[in-house]
């Protein structure tokens, strides 16, 4: 495949880093071009820890890479999109929340978390593949191609055995760096955007020696590696003395007391600290591209430290854009160290991949946003239905259309969609008034367009299931649509004759309005019509009343049908609720 120089959709922040990475891959492999060697493969890589549910804050970690390595790949370069499992790190609290897991699960804190059980009921070996499982499940529903690398197979199986002993050697130098952040004062503590990653506190939160983050220092010295105990299998031990010849290490356990010596250069339990082990995987992978969160950016935070160690390996520091805090409306921030927060299958489950992938496609990672689980969702694919209409007429602006196509579709191809993609509002509403019966579902969407309706409810799927889920999971039971079984008659009997004409109105253009345009108009119009104007008369044309006049006919009709002021849009609930009955609540 041919390489292009650069994309056509120069317009977004993703092409932008598309051309500095390729520019990086270039610089480093000097003479590829002109010596007619293969193109290098462009590294990108994402770091997760699977310490409880990896949730949607987490998922920008993944898409900023994936959306620049897609885009590379549209030009015709070849992409490694690593994701790293921290699944080697130690379990350092049990999340509330979480469930199948109990108080029982605190004993466990200080082992990997490959260690450490899965929740009661789960079908995975331990707590790290349970938790990771979801995850995958879900990048494959959103086009994300990756390469997954467990910490625990790199660590245990010694494939960094040279990077460790590496490390071990050079401990002073890396102590040097360190010690340059140790001796700054710690500023004020400010509202972090979002919290600090599971591997940046791998270390903070344990006791004594293994409360540091950057490794332990002690009467020994400093050492840039853990073992993990050979008797309660914690992290919880000090390294007492280590010789770089024979590479024998004893450490003691603060925990259970046990102590070993051992060596180091056929030893594979234990790890570098993360302060190190994040610059080692950068030399050892050869990572161009890694994002990383707000709290990683700070001076003396392991983004900028790893700057100078991975040169101590040998490599360099990749472009590292920093991501700003992903919300959720109406929560709180998330923490996936805590149960409770959405992930990205509980945003699959009420949304559609396109339109998940969009909202990290439009905003630049230093860009925060929120995933709408609330009203808001509606809100939000109206926007992304008007976008499509737009790029389908040619008139959306050159970002727009960059954003679009990354949502829509990968270097591999288009993603499954939505054969007739009905507004999610209106499928929302009929999946609440019908409550479940396909059957009637399928009756109310197809009377939409008359002249085109539904065969089945299959074109108007997955939408539908999702708008179906989102009502199911996430509209309170006090804000669902319930149809009246007989008129309110007592309302009835008290309407003056204004009232009882605009029914006389709505009522006598049913027939003909059967439709959802239909419908609009006349529910819009009865108003207008009442106060001596055309139907068809525009806002401009009209007094400011007539809004008013709207307002308490809409209110009369909600009252008359759901007992309630407000509900699902008139002219799809008066669809739903059919004829006959729309005319036997209105006292015809």
């Amino acid at each position: 495949m041919p390489i292009v120089a650069q994309s056509t959709e120069t317009t977004d922040w993703v092409s932008r880093f598309a051309d500095e990475v390729i520019e990086e891959s270039e610089r480093r492999a000097p003479g590829a071009k002109t010596s007619g060697a293969a193109a290098p493969v462009v590294v990108v890589a994402s770091g997760l820890s699977p310490s409880g549910p990896i949730h949607l804050g987490n998922l920008r970690e993944v898409m900023t890479p994936h959306l620049v390595a897609d885009e590379i790949r549209r030009r015709g370069y070849q992409v490694r999109h690593l994701i790293s499992w921290d699944d080697y790190d130690r379990y350092r609290k049990v999340p509330a929340g979480v469930p199948g897991v109990d108080e029982t699960w605190a004993e466990h804190i200080g082992k990997p978390l490959t260690s450490v059980p899965a929740p009661k009921g789960s079908p995975h070996p331990n707590w790290a593949e349970h938790f990771k499982a979801a995850m995958v499940e879900s990048l494959a529903e959103l086009g994300v191609e990756f390469d997954g690398i467990s910490q625990t197979e790199q660590y245990t199986s010694g494939v960094y055995r040279e990077q460790i002993l590496h490390a071990m050697k050079h401990r002073g130098d890396i102590d040097a760096i360190l010690a340059q952040y140790r001796t700054k004062k710690t500023p004020a503590k400010k509202q972090q955007q979002k919290p600090v990653d599971e591997a940046e506190l791998e270390a903070a939160e344990g006791s004594g020696a293994a409360a540091e983050d950057d490794g332990s220092s002690g009467s020994a010295g400093y050492f840039p590696y853990k073992p993990y105990c050979g008797n309660c299998e914690k992290d919880l031990t000090t390294v007492t003395s280590y010789d770089d010849d024979s590479t024998e290490l004893t450490y003691s356990c603060t925990s259970c007391g046990f102590s070993e010596t051992v060596r180091l250069n056929e030893f594979n339990r234990g790890k570098l600290v993360w302060k190190v082990d994040w610059p080692m995987r950068w030399a050892y992978e050869g990572v161009i591209f890694e994002p990383s969160g707000v709290d990683h950016s700070s001076p003396g935070s392991s983004f900028q430290v790893g700057g100078q160690i991975v040169g101590i390996f040998g490599g360099e520091q990749p472009i590292g854009p920093m991501y700003a805090f992903v919300g959720i409306s109406g929560m709180a921030k998330m923490s996936s160290s805590k149960g409770g927060v959405p992930t990205p299958a509980d945003a699959l489950k009420i949304m559609e991949p396109q339109l998940l992938r969009w909202l990290y496609a439009r905003r630049r990672p230093n860009q925060s946003f929120k995933v709408a689980f609330d009203q808001e969702i509606q809100r939000l694919y109206d926007e992304w239905d008007r976008l499509e209409a737009k790029v389908a007429d040619g008139s959306a602006l050159p970002a727009d259309v960059a954003a679009h196509s990354r949502a829509v579709r990968t270097a591999s191809g288009e993603l499954p969609r939505t054969p007739r993609p009905l507004p999610y509002r209106t499928l929302a509403s009929v999946a609440d008034i019908t409550a479940g019966h396909e059957d009637q579902a399928l009756r109310i969407l197809s009377d939409l367009d008359p002249a085109n309706p539904l065969a089945s409810l299959d074109e108007a799927r997955p939408r539908y299931d999702r708008a179906e889920a989102w009502i199911n999971t996430h509209v309170p039971a006090d804000q669902r649509t319930i149809v009246r079984d007989e008129p309110d008659t007592e309302l009835l009997k008290s309407l003056d004759e204004q009232g009882r004409e605009s029914l006389r109105l709505l009522l006598d253009g049913l027939a003909d309005n059967w439709s959802l345009d239909g419908l609009t108009h006349l529910v819009y119009g009865v108003p207008k019509v009442q106060a001596g104007f055309s139907a068809d008369a525009t806002p401009k044309e009209l007094p400011a009343e007539i809004k008013t006049a709207q307002r308490s006919f809409f209110a009369l009709l909600y009252q008359l049908l759901v007992s309630r002021d407000t509900g699902p849009r008139l002219p799809t609930l008066l669809l739903a609720v059919g004829q006959d009955r729309v005319r036997h609540l209105l006292g015809a």
